[in-house]
């Protein structure tokens, strides 16, 4: 499936707002999903922060498999993945924009695709299928892609790693090329930002994005 036929069979968000940070691990999506959070709900509106994997009991428990528990085998780990995201778009995404709420998720298809797909290489045409089944074809509004250099990624992650983090620099180098690619695909719905510039800035080039699309739909 092309990005343009993907885009084309895309669930409506309406009356809800959707939005997504991605990009590798040390990218900061964590702190600008905050910052944005806060500003949106300075403005008055109602916000539901998430991430994937972890944003349902379900999902929490996947999570801690899939980063802290035993290796699991590469198709078994995305399977795990598109489970987590099928759970969470009908438990927690639907929900939220049908009642007009903004939602801002830590991470979306786009991980799978770059995780899984080009980092595991099991393929990112297989990915982008089973992750498109997965949520239904609902996608963000406006992903954000935070790019980030592994090296530098790697200097600003916690200790101790997670699984992903752990691995080996040519997998977060795949990884990093496929989050590229996806945006390359469909500028439109992508904001791709440099991850080492200046936090505040980061976050208002985000604002301004999230701005023009909220003056649209009004």
């Amino acid at each position: 499936m092309t990005a343009e036929q993907r885009s084309e069979e895309q669930v409506g968000t309406a009356p809800g707002l959707f939005l997504c940070f991605e990009g590798g691990d040390g990218s900061g999506k964590s702190t600008q999903t905050g910052l944005l959070h806060d500003e949106l709900v300075r403005r008055g509106l109602d916000v539901l922060v998430t991430r994937q994997p972890g944003g349902t009991p379900l999902g929490a428990r996947i999570r801690q498999l899939l980063l802290q528990g035993e290796r699991v085998s590469a198709r078994a780990e995305a399977l795990l993945f598109a489970a987590d995201k099928a759970h969470h778009v009908d438990e927690v995404i639907l929900p939220a924009l049908a009642r007009g709420a903004v939602v801002i998720t830590d991470r979306y298809t786009d991980s799978a695709i770059a995780y899984q797909g080009a980092g595991r290489g099991l393929g990112a045409d297989d990915l982008r299928g089973l992750q498109h089944w997965a949520v239904d074809g609902l996608y963000p509004d406006l992903t954000v892609l935070l790019d980030v250099h592994p090296r530098v990624g790697r200097e600003r992650r916690g200790q101790p790693p997670d699984r992903m983090e752990s691995e080996a620099e040519p997998f977060h180098a795949a990884v990093r090329e496929a989050f590229v690619a996806l945006a390359a695909a469909a500028p439109r719905r992508y904001l791709v930002l440099d991850a080492c510039l200046p936090s505040d800035e980061i976050h208002d080039r985000v604002l301004a994005r999230v701005e023009q699309i909220l003056e649209r739909r009004r």
